[in-house]
C-alpha cells in the first residue's frame, strides 16, 4: 500500500486467506519490554504535611490553607528541581502564544513562575511580541531577564528539519547548515546517550533516535554542537507530546506503547500526503494488526533499502526486520520523525472496516480505501491505468518535439554545406 507510483507489473505477494482474517483480533505487541507511557509520567510531589492543632475546627482551617498553598505552589512553580545556573535549551515554535512560552520556560526550569512571567510581559507592553526560535538559557532566571532574552530574539543560524526526515537526513542537513560533520552527529545520536534525561527512549531499537528528532525550525549559535542540537530536538518532542494521552492508542485487540505509536506514526507520515486521510490510514493499520495479517507498508521497504524511487518485486523480499511483507506486526522502530499530526492520527484513529488503501487514479495524492481484496485490485488497476496514461502522454509529447529538432538539425547541416 503506497502513495508513490509503482511499476505496472504485479508487485505484491498474495493476500492471506479469508480464514486468516476470520481468526479473530489478536493484539500484535512485540515491544512488551518497553516502558509503558503511564510509567514515564514525572512523579508528583507526594510529601506529606503534618499539622498539629488543638481542636478539630483549627485542624480543618489549617488543612484547607495548606492545601491552597500547595495547589498554588504546584500551579506557579516548576515541578522539576534543577540547580540554578544550569544551561538549558528552550525551543519556542512559530505561532506559540505567550502562555505557551511561559509554560515552556517553567518546564525547563528557566523561570519559577508563569504568573510572574505573564506579569512581566504586561509591564513591558510586550503582548504578542515574543520571538520564536531556539534559545540557550540558564535555570533560575528572573522573569524579566528571561523576557529580555526572548524579546531580543535568537542569535544564530536557522535550522529547519522537515517532517518525515530520518536521522541520516537530519545529520546531512545539520552538516549543511551548521557545519557539524555528519559522522559526528550520527556518532552522538544514540539513545543510550540520552535515555536518562528522556525516558521515552527506553528500549529504543538499535540504540537509535529515529522518530524522536522532532521536525521543527530551530535557531543555534555558532558554538552549537551535535549534543546541543540533539537535545533541542528531543526537548521539542517531549514538549509537544507532553499533553498527549498515549493510552488512547488502543483499537480492537491491539494496544500500543508510546514507542509503538511513534513507529506507526512514522509509517503514516511516509504513506500519506493528505492530512485528513491519516486517521483512516491508521485504522487500516490497526485492522490489519488485529486480523493478524501483514501490514505490507511499502515505506518500510524503502527505509530498509535506503531507496526513494520505484520498488520492484525483488525489493519486497528483502531480508530485514523492517520488511512488513514478510514480518507480522509493526517494524521494530520508527522509519522517520513523524509530525504531531501523524502522531495524533494514531491516537485518534478512525473506526472503519477497511483493510486496504491505494493511491487514487486522480493522481492528486489522495487514496481509495477498500474493505476487500477484490475492491483493492479494482482500485489498483485504475491507478495503474492512470499512471500508464500519464506516462504515455508524456512520451507522446516528447516524440512530438523530436522531429522538429531533427528537421532543424538537417536545415543547419544543409546551410553549412551551402556555405
Amino acid at each position: 500500500m503506497s502513495l508513490k507510483p509503482f511499476d505496472t507489473q504485479d508487485l505484491r505477494d498474495p493476500e492471506p486467506s479469508s480464514e486468516q482474517f476470520a481468526s479473530g483480533a489478536t493484539g500484535i505487541n512485540h515491544y512488551e519490554s518497553l516502558e509503558p507511557a503511564a510509567s514515564k509520567l514525572k512523579p508528583k510531589n507526594t510529601r506529606k504535611r503534618h499539622v498539629m492543632a488543638l481542636t478539630v475546627s483549627v485542624v480543618a482551617v489549617v488543612a484547607v490553607a495548606v492545601l491552597a498553598l500547595v495547589l498554588f505552589h504546584n500551579f506557579n512553580q516548576s515541578s522539576d528541581t534543577v540547580a540554578d545556573g544550569t544551561a538549558v535549551t528552550v525551543t519556542i515554535p512559530s505561532g506559540a502564544g505567550d502562555g505557551d512560552i511561559a509554560q515552556r520556560l517553567q518546564d525547563a526550569g528557566v523561570i519559577s513562575s508563569t504568573t510572574e512571567f505573564m506579569s512581566a510581559i504586561s509591564a513591558a507592553n510586550a503582548d504578542g511580541k515574543l520571538h520564536s526560535g531556539t534559545y540557550q538559557m540558564t535555570t533560575g532566571m528572573t522573569a524579566s531577564a528571561a523576557l529580555d532574552e526572548i524579546l531580543k530574539g535568537p542569535d544564530g543560524v536557522s535550522l529547519t528539519i522537515p517532517e518525515g526526515y530520518t536521522v541520516a537526513q537530519t545529520a546531512a542537513r545539520v552538516q549543511d547548515v551548521l557545519g557539524i560533520p555528519q559522522d559526528t552527529f550520527l556518532s552522538q545520536a544514540k539513545a543510550s546517550n540520552y535515555v536518562t534525561d528522556f525516558p521515552f527512549l527506553s528500549g529504543a531499537y538499535d540504540d537509535s533516535l529515529e522518530g524522536f528528532l522532532f521536525p521543527e525550525t530551530y535557531e543555534f549559535g555558532s558554538d552549537a554542537t551535535a549534543d546541543t542540537v540533539i537535545r533541542a530536538m528531543l526537548n521539542e518532542y517531549a514538549s509537544v507530546t507532553s499533553t498527549l494521552d498515549f493510552t488512547k492508542a488502543t483499537q480492537g485487540g491491539t494496544s500500543l506503547t508510546e514507542y509503538q505509536v511513534v513507529v506507526m506514526a512514522s509509517m503514516i507520515e511516509k504513506e500519506s500526503a493528505v492530512s485528513s486521510e491519516r486517521p483512516t490510514i491508521a485504522s487500516v493499520m490497526f485492522n490489519r494488526l488485529n486480523a493478524g495479517t501483514y501490514l505490507q507498508i511499502d515505506a518500510t521497504i524503502a527505509y530498509a533499502l535506503g531507496k526513494y524511487d520505484l520498488l520492484t518485486e525483488q525489493d519486497l523480499t528483502v531480508d530485514s526486520p523492517y520488511n512488513t511483507y514478510t514480518n507480522l506486526g509493526l517494524p521494530p522502530g520508527p522509519i522517520c520523525s513523524p509530525s504531531l499530526d501523524s502522531i495524533n492520527a494514531v491516537l485518534n484513529a478512525a473506526q472503519t472496516s477497511y483493510y486496504y488503501y491505494v493511491a487514487s487514479s486522480a493522481l492528486d495524492g489522495t487514496h481509495v480505501f477498500c474493505e476487500t481484496d477484490a475492491d483493492f485490485e479494482v482500485a489498483r488497476e485504475a491507478y495503474n491505468e492512470a499512471i500508464y496514461a500519464q506516462q504515455t502522454a508524456a512520451d507522446t509529447g516528447a516524440q512530438a518535439d523530436a522531429p522538429a529538432e531533427t528537421d532543424q538539425t538537417a536545415v543547419d547541416a544543409a546551410t553549412a554545406q551551402q556555405g
